[in-house]
This record gives structure tokens, C-alpha cells and sequence, in this order.
């Protein structure tokens, strides 16, 4: 393997425009080997506002916006989702969040999983992670 395509395979961490600072020790987005990694990610805004208190609708929409902008910040968009999963805290939302997702990624139908989890951090109540081509 020449230098070039072991630099391709070596992962590239990024933290696009229009996302808060990660409130770990992770990056928003890892991308190798032609493939975009987004770690979960919170309805927070990009000032780091958790919204906490807003309704399930209004965290979902945020979720979408920052899975959105982590991929086209990386190169990438909601047509080249490969697989999303998605956590959330009460079974009733799904049908909300069925909705509001099928109008966010249009034609794009990429592998999914809506997992129901106990609870998320700072009392929030929707989590997603995706992979996509680039």
C-alpha cells in the first residue's frame, strides 16, 4: 500500500458548521474508506442550547437538522444515508417521528431502526447516528 492509499484509510474526524461542540470526547463525524460516520446526536443547537424543554416535535426537528448538517458539512446528504438509528424515550412518539422523518429525507429510505430506550442524556428524549456514503 503506497502512502496515498494509506492515507485514505486512516479515519478524518470533523465537527461541521451549524453543530455545538461535542460534549465528549468524540467527534461529530468520522469518515474512512469512502463512508461518513455521524455519532448520535442530540437535539442541542449549534449555540449548545439543550432543548430540554421543548416538545418531542421540536427535539426531532433538531435531530434531523444536525444529522443534516453533519453530512452536507462533511461532504455528504440525506440521498446517500446507508443506515440511521434512532433512540427514543417513549413508543408513542414513533408515529410523530415517523412523520416528521419521512418528510425530512423525502425519496431517501436508508436502512433504519427506531430503538425505544429507558433515557437519554440531560432528560432529552431523541438520539440518531447514521452512516452515509460521501
Amino acid at each position: 500500500m503506497n502512502q496515498s492509499e494509506h492515507a485514505r484509510h486512516l479515519p478524518k474526524t470533523l465537527s461541521p458548521a451549524g453543530l455545538g461542540t461535542p460534549g465528549g470526547h468524540y467527534s461529530h463525524v468520522s469518515i474512512a474508506n469512502g463512508l461518513l460516520f455521524v455519532s448520535g446526536q442530540l437535539p442541542i443547537d449549534a449555540h449548545g442550547t439543550k432543548l430540554t424543554d421543548s416538545d418531542f416535535d421540536a427535539q426531532a426537528a433538531q435531530v434531523l437538522g444536525n444529522l443534516g448538517a453533519a453530512s452536507s458539512g462533511a461532504g455528504s446528504d440525506v440521498s446517500k444515508l446507508l443506515q440511521v438509528h434512532v433512540y427514543i424515550v417513549d413508543v408513542a412518539h414513533w408515529a410523530s417521528f415517523n412523520a416528521t422523518y419521512a418528510r425530512w429525507a423525502g425519496d431517501a429510505k436508508p436502512a433504519r431502526a427506531v430503538v425505544l430506550v429507558p433515557a437519554l442524556h440531560f432528560g432529552l428524549k431523541i438520539e440518531i447516528e447514521a452512516v452515509a456514503t460521501l
